[in-house]
């Protein structure tokens, strides 16, 4: 399993990868737009980051933009992201941390060809599992 720390913002992610890139030299990897995207947004969401992926000193750091519904605020701005090296190990993680906690988004298959699901533990923790299906 890797463990990354990934960021939530109220419309400035691509501000923030673009400062930290020049701050402590990271390199943007990925930035998929919510319009690029099958997941519905609106007319002012969709130039916004649905993922961003960073790598800052050797470390994995995900970003995204909140929708206007959803807005971020400190203490939700942050969840631990699991990436899982096998279905049986995503399932198994993510029912032991949401246990006594809230299923945020149960766990299922994404159109980015993954098993993904979201909770909160019982300790106010954001969690993200993710498992990359391999390729046909």
């Amino acid at each position: 399993m890797d463990l990354n720390i990934y960021l939530l913002f109220n419309g400035n992610a691509e501000d923030a990868m673009n400062f930290y890139k020049d701050a402590v030299g990271g390199t943007i990897d990925l930035l998929t737009r919510f319009g690029e995207s099958p997941v519905p947004s609106d007319e002012e969401n969709k130039d916004k980051i649905l993922h961003g992926i960073m790598t800052i000193q050797g470390s994995t750091v995900m970003f995204s933009d909140s929708n206007n519904k959803n807005r971020v605020t400190v203490g939700n701005n942050f969840s631990v992201s699991v990436n899982c090296h096998s279905d049986e190990d995503v399932t198994r993680y993510f029912d032991a941390m949401s246990k006594d906690g809230v299923v945020t988004l149960p766990l299922q298959d994404m159109f980015w060809g993954a098993k993904f699901g979201m909770c909160t533990d019982k300790f106010g923790i954001n969690w993200m599992f993710n498992y990359d299906k391999p390729k046909a």
